[in-house]
Order: structure tokens, then C-alpha cells, then sequence
């Protein structure tokens, strides 16, 4: 790779050229990294709801042509003036939200939403000279949320890189650097369940089914699932949940209480998940970005104790409703991003999970294809057959 540092490199990339048509695999110039930004060979990159949902370029200003991806795994080809803590060889995990390490959030012990190099959608090209590190004949072509790894080689803020153990299998652990850890950390560091105690998990896609992982590992005794698709319950049984709801099978509201001894603005009834569980779940965590779920999810919690947390993204218009009383009767609600999880810190100690034994992976890959059959991850996904579907840049 050595021989490629400060040049141009010609190589295939996934175009997106217009929203909801296939990808197209097109030969494309990616320029060397400037100060502060590395340069990856993509080995495996694996496709997330995200992805699609921007490709579908629903909800948000259209950006085309772009070079979508960001699950995935790597080498380091070069880097750019002033990166010190990787270098050409290092085996990382590019993120979609990073660290600079001297904003207030990153030198925070409580945050890891850094100033700088937070998400951005709308945002096709790089931080330090609003220029992209993709073309095609001279053509820009967009990168997406700052990683773009449906492409052999991609530009990406160094903040925003992990170095992780070399040991560990890109295969697996590229699937870390967005839905996974989403989910994961939702539970183990913002929940924090205990052992013995109930949860509850709205929603069952890969996202969800993170956090049920996060709570079978928090020895977490009940493990409730709800989701309005009943086909998803049996998969869910591997990430130990053992208890299932859906709500299209009761003519009540999941999260609506007896009002014996309670306050009567809870509308009279027994809720199901109150009903199952004597007053509420001890923590609750929310993936479907339904607003309505996360409502649910809030009110299912035990009063005194419960803890709610949101993961899910709501439509911009949405409003959470709810009564004070909630909180006064001792409920907690909190929100999250990235599992709490700070990229260049803390991801390669969940590598290191994994590597342990102690994290599963495995069971989130349903899928795999070579890089030339990228489009079939898009339809394993828009079919929902799939959890995580691993693409293969060596064919």
C-alpha cells in the first residue's frame, strides 16, 4: 500500500446517481487525505437502515451522486498531516460521529457527542476544505455522514476512525461502528439493567435486538419484546429475549396502568406490559423512532424506579406526550446517541468484548455477497430478511 501514499487512487465504489435506483459500481478517483484525515482500503462493509433510508432520500434533502456505507471495517492506507494516533498498516473501524478530543463533549466524561464532528446528513463533503476526496472524471461525487465505505478506499476524519486489535475478524466487528453499538450501549451504559430485573424492548430490528443483547449480558431475568411484527419474535429468542407483545393483538395501550392506587389521568384499564410484569418494566428501551412507542416505552416503566431511554429518531414534526405525574411518581427518561459510546475511546474495548466471548456478533449476520452484488443487501433489507448482510470488497 506504501506505494499509493499521496497519490490519487483509481478504484470501484458503489454510486448512488439518483435516490431509490440501484447502486452502480463505477470506477472512481479517491484523492490522498489532507491534514487530519486518513485514508482507508475498505474490507468489509455491511449495510444499515440508514442507508437505505437515504438512498430512498426520504425525509431529508436529496444529495446525488453520493458513495453511501458506514458499517464497516478497514486498513489504514495513509494519513494526512498532523493524525498521530493511527498509521498506514493499522487494522480500524471508520464511525459516522467522531472525537476530536478538545470540544467540552469529548473532554466530558458524560458525553459523546462531539462538537465537531457530530453526525451530519446533509453534509456531502469534508470538514477541512468543503471539498470531496471522490470524483468520476472530474465529477464531485458526495460522501455520506463523513465515511462513505461502499467504496475499496474512502477519506475519513481521523477523529472519526478507531483503531481497534488486529486480531479481530473485519468480517464481524465492522458491523460495531453504527446499529450494534447503538443498541448495546443504549442498555449497558444508559439503562444499566441489573441482574434479575425486566426489560422491555420496543422494537426488533437490528437496533433492538442490540439492546435485548445488552440486556441478556446484564443478566437481565425478563427480556420483553414488542414489535408489531410477530415474524420477528422467533429470531429474537437467540438474543435472549423470552417474552414477546404485540400490540396489534390488544385493544389496550401497552404502557396503560390499572388505576387502582394510581392517578386516574391513566385512563382506567389494566396495561399489558404493567399486567405482566406487577406495575411496570424496571427499564424499557426504545428503537422504532415511533413516537407513540416511545410514549409506550416511557409510561411501561415501574413508578420509583424504572428507567426509559429513546434510540429510535422521530419524524421532525413529533412531539412526546406525556403527564408530569410520570416523572413526579419517580420514572426516568433519558435519551441517547451511539450507545453512549465515545468512537476512538471506547469502541475497541467492545472489540475487545467480542473477542472475549463475552459480546455475540455472529448471530446479527444473516447475510453475505461480494461487492459486485451489492444491490441484493438492499433488497435482503427492504424484504426484511435481513439483520446485517456483510459486504465483501475482495471478491
Amino acid at each position: 500500500m506504501s506505494t499509493t501514499v499521496g497519490q490519487v487512487i483509481k478504484c470501484k465504489a458503489a454510486v448512488s446517481w439518483e435516490a431509490g435506483k440501484p447502486l452502480v459500481i463505477e470506477e472512481v478517483e479517491v484523492a490522498p487525505p489532507q491534514a487530519g484525515e486518513v485514508r482507508l482500503k475498505i474490507l468489509f462493509t455491511s449495510l444499515c437502515h440508514t442507508d437505505v433510508y437515504f438512498w430512498e432520500a426520504k425525509g431529508q434533502t436529496p444529495l446525488f451522486p453520493r458513495i453511501f456505507g458506514h458499517e464497516a471495517g478497514g486498513i489504514v492506507e495513509s494519513v494526512g498531516e498532523g493524525v498521530t494516533h493511527l498509521k498506514p498498516g493499522d487494522h480500524a473501524l471508520p464511525v459516522f460521529t467522531g472525537e476530536c478530543g478538545d470540544c467540552p463533549h469529548c473532554k466530558s466524561e458524560e458525553s459523546n457527542m462531539c462538537d465537531l464532528l457530530r453526525i451530519n446528513t446533509d453534509r456531502g463533503v469534508m470538514i477541512n476544505d468543503g471539498k470531496t476526496r471522490f470524483s468520476k472524471n472530474g465529477q464531485p461525487i458526495y460522501h455520506f455522514v463523513g465515511t462513505s465505505t461502499f467504496s475499496e478506499y474512502t477519506v475519513v476524519h481521523a477523529g472519526c476512525v478507531a483503531k481497534v486489535d488486529p486480531a479481530a475478524p473485519l468480517d464481524k466487528v465492522c458491523v460495531l461502528s453504527c446499529g450494534i453499538c447503538t443498541g448495546y450501549g443504549a442498555t449497558v451504559n444508559v439503562a444499566k439493567p441489573k441482574p434479575g430485573s425486566s426489560v422491555a424492548i420496543f422494537g426488533l430490528g437490528a437496533v433492538g435486538l442490540a439492546a435485548a443483547e445488552g440486556a441478556r449480558i446484564s443478566g437481565a431475568s425478563r427480556i420483553i419484546g414488542v414489535d408489531l411484527n410477530s415474524s420477528r419474535f422467533e429470531e429474537a429468542k437467540k438474543f435472549g429475549v423470552n417474552e414477546f407483545v404485540n400490540p396489534k393483538d390488544h385493544d389496550k395501550p401497552v404502557q396503560e396502568v390499572s388505576t387502582k392506587n394510581k392517578f386516574t389521568w391513566f385512563n382506567g384499564g389494566h396495561q399489558v406490559i404493567a399486567e405482566m410484569t406487577n406495575g411496570g418494566v424496571d427499564r424499557a428501551v426504545e428503537c422504532t423512532g415511533s413516537i407513540q412507542a416511545m410514549i409506550s416505552a416511557f409510561e411501561c416503566v415501574h413508578d420509583g424506579w424504572g428507567v426509559a431511554v429513546l434510540v429510535g429518531v422521530p419524524n421532525k414534526d413529533d412531539a412526546f406526550k406525556t403527564h408530569p405525574v410520570n416523572f413526579l411518581n419517580e420514572r426516568t427518561l433519558k435519551g441517547t446517541f451511539y450507545g453512549n459510546y465515545k468512537p476512538r475511546t471506547d469502541l475497541p474495548s467492545v472489540v475487545d468484548q467480542y473477542m472475549k466471548g463475552e459480546l455475540e456478533l455472529e448471530k446479527f449476520i444473516t447475510h453475505s455477497v461480494p461487492f459486485s452484488e451489492i444491490n441484493k443487501a438492499f433488497e435482503y433489507m427492504l424484504k426484511g430478511e435481513s439483520i446485517r448482510c456483510i459486504i465483501r470488497m475482495e471478491e
